[in-house]
């Protein structure tokens, strides 16, 4: 049964809405303003780290943090305000009347839903490396990496997105936080942490890469079948997107902070 409709309720659903660029949590980030609850509507106030952040970025989150908060039960419309942005009031507008980024930005290169798969691709490696140094981690080979699915793993039937978040899917079982993959033709079991692969496949899914049960677990960047003979080269090539993608987090959370040091001193004054 659906628990009340409050503000901590409505930022736990907040927290499966993730920057694009950085692949975190709105809610880890800072950017949440505010939440009003006057059921059955609420409003969602939110601010990025500069007023001039990308209004595609910008647009992602809005739309993204509408579609979570209307996915509750008791809410019939959700109202998202981007403040502080150059573009706050055409992106405010455009999503709450239900517009295109196209039609709100007429003048765009190119369309949202393309730069959004580009981000989500980006953001799959930076998962992926992640997921990989945990098993490697854990005691696992490149050899036993390369042949694993979420059915050797015990995921094939997982709500990835619910286990990677702070909120449970309504009725969905506890998602497990470990496994054991057995290895040495079934001789020797090691056992496995499970929170960055919840991770990865709540990206994975929705993108295709890992379609059924018994699909490898790892691709290359390319879609190719993960070996162990390219092993240690995408794992490189992952290492570095996760590395670029941590980097520029820390520049935005030290921007983040900036701004908001600026704007509680202006407030006091």
């Amino acid at each position: 049964m659906a628990g009340p409709i409050t503000p901590t309720a409505v930022r736990e659903r907040l927290d499966r809405v993730t920057d694009p660029e950085l692949d975190r949590s709105i809610v880890a980030l800072g950017y949440i303003e505010s939440v009003d609850v006057d059921l059955p509507e609420v409003r969602v106030e939110f601010c990025l780290p500069t007023a001039w952040c990308s209004p595609a970025f910008a647009w992602m989150m809005a739309t993204d943090a509408r579609r979570e908060v209307e996915t509750l039960s008791g809410v019939e419309r959700a109202v998202v305000v981007l403040t502080d942005h150059m573009h706050e009031e055409e992106i405010t507008r455009g999503v709450n009347e239900g517009m295109s980024f196209e039609a709100t930005f007429p003048d765009a290169d190119g369309d949202v839903e393309s730069v959004r798969r580009d981000l989500d691709e980006k953001a799959l490696l930076s998962r992926q490396y992640h997921a990989v140094s945990a098993l490697l981690d854990a005691g696992l080979t490149p050899e036993q990496v390369v042949g694993l699915t979420p059915e050797r793993l015990n995921l094939d039937h997982v709500d990835d997105a619910a286990a990677g978040s702070a909120v449970r899917a309504d009725g969905a079982p506890e998602t497990p936080e470990a496994t054991t993959v057995f290895v040495r033709e079934g001789t020797v079991g090691i056992t496995v942490p499970l929170e960055s692969t919840h991770s990865y496949l709540a990206k994975a899914r929705p993108l295709g890469v890992v379609t059924d049960g018994s699909d490898p677990l790892f691709r290359t960047p390319d879609g190719e079948t993960l070996t162990a003979e390219n092993f240690e080269r995408v794992y490189h090539r992952t290492r570095l997107t996760a590395t670029n993608m941590d980097g520029q987090g820390g520049i935005c959370a030290y921007l983040h902070e900036a701004r908001q040091g600026r704007r509680h001193l202006a407030e006091v004054e």
